[in-house]
């Protein structure tokens, strides 16, 4: 792990962070301000945050990485649980010296991202939340099945890709067995109570229409599950409905995003209360 004071604040530091017994590929742009950390889709890179970053500019400390078996350079684990990546967070950040950070997560990024602002409300500046973080039970056997040959089939291809990082280095049955993982946890009575204790600004940014694998309006009758936690929980809000879907939104709706951030970081900075900042 690096130590704190051999690296630099003032420039882009990019390396290898070991985790146990693998190492994650994150990026620094180091400097005084901000620090975000953004938490990837779940079989993406951190090259989908560069309009987002791009947007908010260089005002900020962005700090990105991909997980484990991800991208070209980060290594392969034995370990791909959602609590694996949950505790990467507090890896990266204490590789980097970072106490307090503002997380911004996407799909199952916004998962772990709940998950960490729940557990780290000290630590958590606030959350944004693209398009994911639903408690919804999505899951059952058929959509397990669903899976699984979806999964399979990918397999076909996803050797071919492999080599330029556009594919994580996981076979068939790992990558199934993360997404079943995620169906669970996001069941209302698994996630509901973890976004019910949340005490820090968190603000969803939330797509239109499908997602990969999803039928019909699926996806859409997900997403209604977020009217029960921001009724329960003023604390959490939705920043934005936009009009991409949910492959489409960090490329598309950038600035809905980098708006979010800018309002978290802004509640952050003045120690605003959302349950006393009129909704």
């Amino acid at each position: 792990m690096t130590n704190n004071s051999t690296f630099s604040t003032s420039s882009t530091w990019t390396g290898l962070v070991p985790v146990h017994v693998t190492a994650l590929a994150v990026t620094d742009t180091g400097g005084p301000g901000t620090p975000i950390v953004y938490l990837n889709g779940q079989f993406s890179t951190q090259g989908y945050w560069r309009r987002v970053i791009a947007e908010l500019g260089t005002g900020w400390r962005h700090i990105t990485y991909d997980e484990r078996a991800r991208g070209r350079t980060s290594k392969r684990s034995a370990d791909y649980s959602f609590e694996a990546a949950v505790r990467d967070v507090d890896a990266v950040l204490a590789a980097r010296g970072v106490n307090r950070a503002l997380v911004v997560g996407w799909s199952y990024g916004a998962v772990v991202g709940a998950h960490w602002a729940s557990r780290n409300p000290n630590r958590a500046m606030g959350a944004v939340l693209v398009d994911g973080a639903f408690p919804y039970d999505w899951l059952d056997d058929a959509m397990e099945q669903r899976i699984r040959k979806l999964f399979r089939r990918m397999n076909l291809f996803m050797p071919l890709l492999r080599p330029t990082g556009l594919t994580p280095r996981m076979n068939a049955e790992q990558m199934a067995d993360s997404n079943i993982e995620l169906g669970r946890l996001s069941r209302e009575r698994e996630l509901g109570p973890v976004l019910d204790a949340i005490t820090v600004p968190v603000r969803y940014v939330v797509a239109s229409g499908t997602s990969l694998g999803s039928r019909g309006d699926e996806q859409e009758r997900i997403r209604t599950s977020l009217d029960a936690v921001t009724t329960r929980n003023p604390h959490i809000r939705i920043a934005a409905k936009v009009t991409s879907n949910h492959g489409a939104i960090l490329k598309k709706d950038f600035r809905a995003i980098a708006e979010a951030v800018r309002e978290v970081a802004d509640l952050d900075r003045r120690g605003t209360d959302d349950t006393t900042s009129g909704r």
